[in-house]
C-alpha cells in the first residue's frame, strides 16, 4: 500500500540524437543579468541561442543542475534556461510562501526580464502545477508546456476525499516533526525503480538531507490546485513525459475532453532526465518538434 506522503506527492506532481559531449556545448551565461522577484533573487543558467526557448524547472528538494545534459544536448539549436526555484539551489529563500502560485511568479519573472520568447516551459514533479499557472497568465510568450512525470490523475475523481486530506495532514505533521524520517524513506521507497543507479540515489538523497525543510515542507502545501480547470483556461494541448514505473490514468483528461499527448519512458524512476538522459532526450525532442 502506497504512503500517505506518495498521495502528497502524487497530487503535484523524425528525432536526432543530441550529442552530449559537454566539450562542444555552447556557453554558459549564468546570471548576466540579476532576476529577483518581490525582492527574492532567482538563480538561474542562460545558455545557446535560438528563436525558441526551453525553460525547465526544477521538482522538489533538487536544483537546476539536475538539467545539465539537456542544456548540453538542446543549447545547440535552442535558446535554453534553467532556474533554482527559490528555497532550492543557489535561489534566494527571503520569502514567507513557497507554494506552486508563488512559483510560477518566478517562472514568470525570468521570462519577463530575460525577455524571453517562443518558451516551452518544462517542469518536473510539483513544477507540473507551476509551468501550468505561468502558462495561463504568460499566454503570449509560451508555446507550449512539458510535464516530466506529472499530470498523471488530471480530472480524476477521489475515492475518499476526506480520507485524502487525512492521510494528507499526517504525512505533513510528521515532515514538520522530523523532516528526512519522512522524506527520505518516501524517496527510497516510492520515487526509484529497480535500475536506479546507486549514483543517482545517493546523489537525490544527498540533496533531500541538505534541503531547507522549512521551505521542503511549505513547498508541498496542498493548495487544492485544480489542474483540470486550469487546463480549461490554458486552452492547448498538455504534452506529458512520463516513467511509467507508476502508470498515468488519462480517463479524467478524455473526460473533460482536454488535449494531450503522452509519451512514455521505461524502466525509470520518478527523475529520467538523469537516470537515462539520452533516452530521455530523444523523446522530449520529439515532443519539443510536435511543438
Amino acid at each position: 500500500m502506497k504512503t500517505p506522503l506518495f498521495f502528497l506527492l502524487a497530487i503535484f506532481m523524425g528525432i536526432t540524437a543530441c550529442n552530449n559531449d559537454r566539450a562542444n556545448s555552447a556557453t554558459k551565461t549564468v546570471n548576466n543579468i540579476p532576476v529577483e522577484n518581490n525582492g527574492v533573487h532567482i538563480d538561474y543558467t542562460d545558455t545557446g541561442k535560438g528563436d525558441t526557448t526551453l525553460l525547465f524547472v526544477h521538482g522538489w528538494c533538487i536544483n537546476k543542475t539536475y538539467w545539465d545534459n539537456q542544456v548540453d544536448c538542446f543549447n545547440k539549436n535552442y535558446r535554453v534556461v534553467t532556474i533554482d526555484l527559490p528555497g532550492f539551489g543557489k535561489s534566494g529563500k527571503n520569502r514567507r510562501d513557497f507554494n506552486t502560485t508563488i512559483y510560477a511568479t518566478d517562472v514568470n519573472a525570468i521570462i519577463n526580464q530575460l525577455h524571453l520568447n517562443n518558451v516551452v516551459l518544462i517542469g518536473h514533479s510539483m513544477s507540473g502545477d507551476i509551468i501550468l499557472q505561468a502558462a495561463v497568465t504568460n499566454a503570449a510568450k509560451v508555446i507550449g508546456i512539458v510535464g516530466i512525470d506529472n499530470f498523471k490523475s488530471v480530472g480524476v475523481q477521489m475515492t475518499n476525499e476526506k480520507q485524502a486530506e487525512k492521510e494528507y495532514a499526517e504525512a505533513m505533521a510528521a515532515m514538520k516533526k522530523d523532516f528526512k524520517s519522512v522524506a527520505i524513506p518516501y524517496f527510497n521507497d516510492q520515487l526509484f525503480y529497480k535500475t536506479t543507479s546507486a549514483a543517482v540515489r545517493q546523489r537525490i538523497i544527498n540533496d533531500v538531507k541538505h534541503a531547507d525543510t522549512i521551505v521542503a515542507v511549505k513547498a508541498m502545501v496542498w493548495d487544492k490546485f485544480n489542474e483540470a480547470d486550469k487546463l480549461i483556461t490554458y486552452g492547448k494541448k498538455l504534452y506529458m513525459l512520463n516513467s511509467d514505473y507508476d502508470p498515468t490514468d488519462v480517463s479524467g483528461l478524455k473526460t473533460k475532453h482536454l488535449p494531450y499527448d503522452l509519451t512514455y519512458i521505461h524502466a525509470t524512476g520518478h527523475f529520467p532526465m538523469v537516470e537515462k538522459p539520452n533516452e530521455f532526450n530523444k523523446l522530449l525532442e520529439g515532443i519539443i518538434k510536435r511543438i
